[in-house]
């Protein structure tokens, strides 16, 4: 079994930026909301040994904020096609994981990053999985965790339209 955790950035300051889209920072909410997400991961059990992640600077804050609540640290890699990806450009990165891996984040941004999750999950065979896939499809807001199990070996058979939707968090779940 390979799991997938899709991490959407924490919340960043307004397009006015004076360094362009690509360099917008965290704002005050996101530099908060990140370490929340990831100790909501840890406690559940959603721990990475892999990260692939955006080289935006909002991408590269949420992790620098987040990862020092993680008690093991994952490798990490800065992958510039993560930048803005489409879904299909997603399901490319997915695949070309190391095997070695069995718990791979993405942190990247939206559109992409939803409209990958949503194709990537079967459909639901849960209660569980009906309520986390009517919650993503209903917002996957900033800082949110999607988390999607698929039952192959290697990433490279990942298979859209497979995946099950283990949980979905959002940030305003999380208390403190």
């Amino acid at each position: 079994m390979k799991r997938l955790l899709l991490f959407r950035h924490a919340k960043a300051v307004g397009q006015a930026s004076k360094s362009g889209d690509r360099g917008r920072p965290l704002n005050e909410r996101g530099r908060a909301d990140a370490p929340k997400m990831v100790v909501a991961m840890q406690h559940a059990g959603y721990l990475p040994d892999l990260v692939f992640c955006s080289p935006a600077t909002r991408t590269v804050e949420t992790w620098e904020n987040a990862a020092p609540e993680l008690d093991e640290k994952p490798e990490v890699s800065f992958v510039d096609a993560l930048y803005l990806a489409s879904p299909k450009t997603i399901a490319q990165i997915v695949r070309a994981a190391p095997s070695r891996s069995n718990t791979l984040l993405v942190l990247g941004h939206n559109p992409g990053l939803e409209e990958f999750a949503q194709a990537a999950v079967r459909r639901p065979q849960s209660d569980r999985e009906r309520d986390c896939l009517e919650s993503l499809k209903n917002k996957f807001p900033t800082a949110a965790l999607a988390v999607i199990d698929f039952d192959v070996n290697d990433w490279n058979d990942v298979a859209i339209g497979s995946g099950a939707l283990v949980d979905f968090i959002r940030p305003k779940q999380l208390n403190g």
